[in-house]
């Protein structure tokens, strides 16, 4: 049986109030700009054997696995407009190195005036989160997505398990949305063209793993009806490949998997698959094998400059790209546009990138 997932405004998100013992960060400084500006970045949770397994709201039930949520077309406008972006690092809005609050919050307000159908969130929601009151500020910043009745589904990054242990972390997490209680990854059908599949990257996605398998039943369940699918996750199985700053951010293993596993499911499937990626604080897109492959981690976190490759489609020098992505269906086509603040003290925005990704029916 699917659930709901039912708006913001009608879900009662319990926050926790109690201050966690806090463990010593470990781990290496990260460059956090230009210029020789450089913050000590607080260290995260990586080793996947340290956290525990899903459980079993994850694993299916029997028979044929439909989406873990469903949103009929009668709850949707037309034409359906979902919106995507990452890496806003929410806490203490007097912290201005981490993070920029005011980007946060420009983003916030404009996303809430675009009223999308769906908002995605690739990951690093909180800047700790271990703490408790990085999520309240989450909590209290967010408020006009809740005035706007905006359906939110978030992903696992690698800060929400920051600053403690991983049952901690989830307990925060599950704290913030309860709808997700239990589940690391999940399914989103949104009418029946679109269907959304949030994973987690700190989780293995290598071949034969839980989440692998989930995500291949996922696929092979898809109605006849959808012809795009789009994974939201923090860590890109697609990027530009640096060699000289944040090079522990190129894709790994584990995410390099989850590309192979999609190429090979895409020459079997009626849909169109577009990745949307976050934790390099810029904006990257690829086709690859016939995949649209996202890089939008503008969510207001300190941007991090690319040595673009030439595979790279956006090509501009513009810095930073604070952004957010905002995908229109019409017909068989997804019309994407990369809308970028311009000049944070202004509020004044621009399109930067626009593409169409095309449905099986207006594929060449």
């Amino acid at each position: 049986m699917c659930m709901m997932m039912d708006r913001v405004s009608k879900t009662s998100l319990k926050l926790s109030t109690s201050k966690p013992k806090h463990r010593r960060a470990s781990g290496s400084r990260e460059i956090v700009g230009l210029l020789l500006l450089v913050a000590s970045s607080t260290a995260v949770c990586r080793g996947q054997s340290r956290q525990p397994p899903p459980g079993p709201a994850d694993a299916p039930a029997g028979g044929r696995m439909g989406a873990t949520f469903r949103v009929s077309s009668g709850e949707l406008r037309t034409p359906l407009t979902i919106i995507a972006y990452g890496d806003m690092r929410f806490t203490n809005p007097s912290n201005t190195t981490a993070t920029n609050p005011g980007v946060r919050q420009s983003l916030i307000a404009r996303i809430a005036k675009e009223k999308p159908d769906a908002v995605f969130l690739n990951g690093d929601v909180p800047w700790r989160g271990g703490v408790a009151d990085d999520y309240s500020v989450y909590r209290t910043e967010t408020r006009p997505w809740r005035d706007a009745r905006l359906r939110i589904y978030p992903a696992l990054g690698n800060h929400e398990f920051a600053d403690c242990e991983p049952e901690h972390c989830l307990a925060n997490w599950w704290q913030t949305f309860p709808e997700l209680r239990g589940r690391r990854w999940y399914s989103v059908q949104l009418g029946n063209a679109v269907c959304a599949i949030v994973l987690d990257s700190d989780t293995s996605l290598l071949a034969h793993s839980q989440q692998s398998r989930w995500l291949e039943m996922q696929l092979a369940s898809l109605p006849v009806s959808v012809k795009f699918v789009l994974i939201a996750m923090h860590h890109p199985p697609v990027a530009d490949v640096q060699t000289k700053m944040f090079v522990d951010h190129n894709p790994r293993e584990n995410e390099l998997a989850l590309a192979n596993l999609l190429e090979a499911k895409r020459k079997k499937s009626r849909a169109t698959f577009v990745v949307i990626a976050g934790h390099i604080h810029n904006y990257e897109r690829f086709e690859k094998h016939g995949i649209i492959y996202l890089v939008s981690g503008g969510g207001g976190a300190v941007p991090y400059p690319v040595d673009r490759t030439p595979d790279d489609a956006y090509q501009d020098a513009s810095f930073p790209n604070y952004h957010y992505l905002q995908f229109v269906l019409t017909g068989d086509t997804l019309k994407a546009t990369m809308f970028r603040l311009a000049d944070p003290h202004t509020v004044s925005w621009e399109i930067k990138d626009t593409f169409e990704v095309r449905g099986v029916k207006t594929r060449p």
